[in-house]
């Protein structure tokens, strides 16, 4: 049997209770995923059904790359984000306006790790952990879009590669994206229960009330979740983990990549992991490497949505999900490839971990800085130009 250390609060738990205290982990989690689909749920509400108004402003490549950030932003999934574009390039959208766009969704992804770290706020050393495994995934695809979109622009080297690989593998079949998100499906109860709680408010109040639901109800989780799996995951619970995850960078990323293969949704993994950041249980440059193959998972979704669509734009729809998985795997040799730019992620991180730690009104400018008002500003000055 394990010798479990003295300071745990489950030590002397019975085989029944920590069963117990797993599923509680267990309902946290569904209801942390569930929180997350609210805030996009909300937002759907208040923005009305049709995403694709979202992209109605994207003029230049620049302002598509901002367009893409704000939109996944707000509807707090790249998946959707990108699997939207794939259907925009379908019925014409240019390439050299989507390449950017699905760019700019990677980078509006990583506000819901952002937003799960805050659940640590009260604890300084928890908060500290948490925010710097958040924003490293941040600093990552910034750092991703400031080296490879220039490149973009000069050579065209994504949608040339890209291209040549579609009209390769490009076929008829359609596969319906709704069969295999299973996630969806389960989520559902839940999803239904948070609508329902706010569905009495008139218009677009009930969807301003389900963001604030969800972003509580995310906060809620954070907070006990982590207390939860620091006592419980000691032993061979930890050793597991840390054979999945912390194995070196190279099973970090398969272990990304395969949970957001399965989840559908880069938000969710990386929301997961920032708890176990916070609590100590793995360090950020695990966390690093693990957000890469979740940035890695998230491009399924766009190629199963890609295999949907048929016709003459279907090679094109094909192309744009292509892109974006190239896009991530090109970071990811680029970036965390040489060894000159791979700690450049986590030193920013470490940074903006440090200036938050002094002063939360840091994480305030942070978060609607980076997410909301320098995009905006871009786009609000192109419609005025």
């Amino acid at each position: 049997m394990g010798v479990y250390q003295p300071e745990l609060t489950l030590r002397q738990a019975s085989g029944r209770g920590r069963w117990r205290a797993w599923l509680l982990v267990m309902v946290l989690i569904y209801l942390l995923l569930a929180a997350v689909g609210a805030i996009g749920d909300g937002f759907k509400a208040v923005a009305g059904d049709d995403a694709r108004d979202l992209f109605a402003f994207a003029s230049n490549p620049l302002i598509a790359l901002v367009v893409g950030l704000v939109a996944t932003a707000l509807m707090q999934s790249s998946s959707t984000a990108t699997s939207v574009i794939v259907g925009l390039v379908a019925g014409g959208l240019p390439m050299s306006i989507a390449i950017p766009m699905a760019m700019g969704a990677n980078i509006g992804t990583s506000l819901t790790s952002t937003l799960v770290s805050l659940g640590h706020v009260r604890q300084v050393t928890e908060f500290r952990k948490a925010f710097a495994a958040a924003t490293v995934h941040d600093c990552f695809n910034l750092m991703a879009v400031a080296v490879l979109l220039p490149l973009e622009l000069l050579f065209h080297p994504l949608e040339r590669i890209s291209a040549v690989i579609s009209q390769q593998i490009y076929s008829g079949s359609s596969i319906n994206l709704s069969e295999v998100n299973f996630i969806s499906v389960l989520l559902s109860p839940a999803s239904d229960l948070l609508k329902l709680s706010t569905s009495w408010l008139p218009g677009s109040f009930s969807g301003v009330a389900l963001i604030v639901v969800g972003i509580a109800l995310i906060l809620f989780v954070v907070s006990n979740i982590g207390k939860l799996l620091r006592s419980l995951l000691v032993g061979r619970a930890k050793q597991i983990m840390h054979a999945a995850i912390g194995r070196g960078p190279l099973a970090g990323i398969a272990s990304g990549t395969l949970m957001t293969v399965l989840v559908q949704s880069s938000s969710t993994t990386t929301a997961l992991i920032v708890p176990l950041a916070g609590s100590g249980l793995f360090s950020l440059r695990q966390i690093y490497a693990f957000t890469l193959g979740a940035n890695v998972g998230t491009t399924v979704t766009a190629l199963l949505a890609a295999t949907a669509i048929s016709g003459p734009t279907a090679a094109l729809a094909l192309q744009i999900a292509l892109v974006h998985l190239l896009f991530n795997l090109l970071a990811i040799a680029v970036i965390f490839g040489l060894p000159f730019l791979r700690s450049v992620p986590v030193y920013m991180a470490e940074f903006l971990a440090l200036l938050a730690e002094r002063n939360k009104l840091y994480v305030a400018g942070y978060i609607l800085g980076v997410f909301f008002v320098v995009p905006l500003s871009f786009i609000g000055i192109d419609q005025v130009l």
